[in-house]
């Protein structure tokens, strides 16, 4: 559902509008946090002619080069930034401070966003200006990044109780979580990039350098766990093939013993079972109970031989 939130100071709270014309008759330096969830273009249009930005399209919002995904002019920031969902797929947050409002622009409804709208709410104090709130926000989906791949690492573990049970299952699975530890990584790098820009600009204040030192060390600290996921998830992809080669040696050699148990039987039969003359025991009375015990007795003997060896 398109919604529009303007967040603003007024008598030591932080309050909510839902009105474009109670921004345009409000004083400017009131507002802490636009929030922009799939409005449309005129909405778009608007506020840029009223604040003086401009909102990236969804194309160049999605752009992978970071000159377009970290823009930084001499009164404003634009970052755009990946938020992942419980799904594991992708929404692009463009993100415009300027005059120390933040405006953001997203298609979907993001976890991070309510849980950060607690947070400023419950202690406005801490959020003075926009870029308080960029950094909550920031910090709030770095939370949300651990918990994806906490989640991540107990899918590992079940997986890999469950790793004798193999079947074609399993390697989906496996195949599946590498994609998911793949799409946080790719993730949580992105916003590496980020913060150590946001740490480089000038336009950043210095009280929140601190906690964006936190946060990227917290980013750096989740890259090691996504590439302890992978390495995990390896060795399970390694420790399943081996038990299907194991499977597959177990069939080749029953066939293979079978096969070797059968061949002097088969070889008897085949003698005695040509039709020329003077063939020894073809015309007494015992030829045919002579040719089976032969047989079953080189059966025996073979079966012998590999109970001696072990390989039974």
């Amino acid at each position: 559902m398109a919604e529009i939130k303007l967040f603003y100071h007024e008598g030591g709270r932080i309050k909510v509008s839902r009105s474009l014309e109670f921004l345009k008759s409000t004083p400017i330096e009131k507002f802490l946090w636009i929030d922009l969830h799939d409005v449309d273009e005129e909405v778009e249009n608007q506020l840029e002619d009223f604040l003086k930005i401009y909102i990236q399209e969804e194309e160049e919002m999605e752009e992978i080069e970071m000159s377009s995904r970290y823009i930084e002019t001499s009164d404003s920031l634009i970052i755009n930034s990946n938020f992942m969902l419980n799904d594991f797929e992708v929404e692009t947050v463009s993100f415009i401070l300027k005059n120390d409002i933040l405006v953001t622009v997203h298609n979907e409804e993001l976890p991070s966003f309510l849980e950060t709208t607690k947070k400023i709410s419950s202690n406005p104090r801490n959020y003075p200006t926009g870029y308080h709130v960029m950094v909550a926000l920031l910090e709030t989906r770095v939370e949300r990044d651990a918990d994806l791949i906490e989640g991540l690492i107990d899918k590992i573990t079940k997986l890999s109780d469950s790793i004798r049970d193999a079947d074609e299952d399993v390697l989906m699975d496996i195949t599946a979580l590498q994609e998911q530890a793949t799409a946080v990584r790719q993730n949580v790098i992105e916003k590496q990039r980020s913060l150590s820009n946001l740490l480089r600009s000038d336009l950043m204040p210095k009280e929140l350098y601190p906690k964006l030192t936190i946060i990227l060390r917290d980013a750096n600290s989740l890259v090691e766990h996504a590439k302890f996921c992978f390495e995990r998830l390896d060795y399970l992809q390694d420790t399943f093939l081996g038990l299907i080669n194991i499977e597959q040696n177990k069939i080749i050699k029953i066939f293979t013993i079978v096969s070797v148990i059968f061949m002097p039987p088969t070889l008897i039969a085949s003698i005695f079972g040509q039709n020329f003359p003077g063939m020894p025991f073809t015309t007494g009375p015992w030829g045919f109970w002579i040719s089976l015990g032969l047989m079953v007795a080189f059966s025996c003997v073979i079966l012998l031989y590999f109970k001696v060896k072990k390989w039974l």
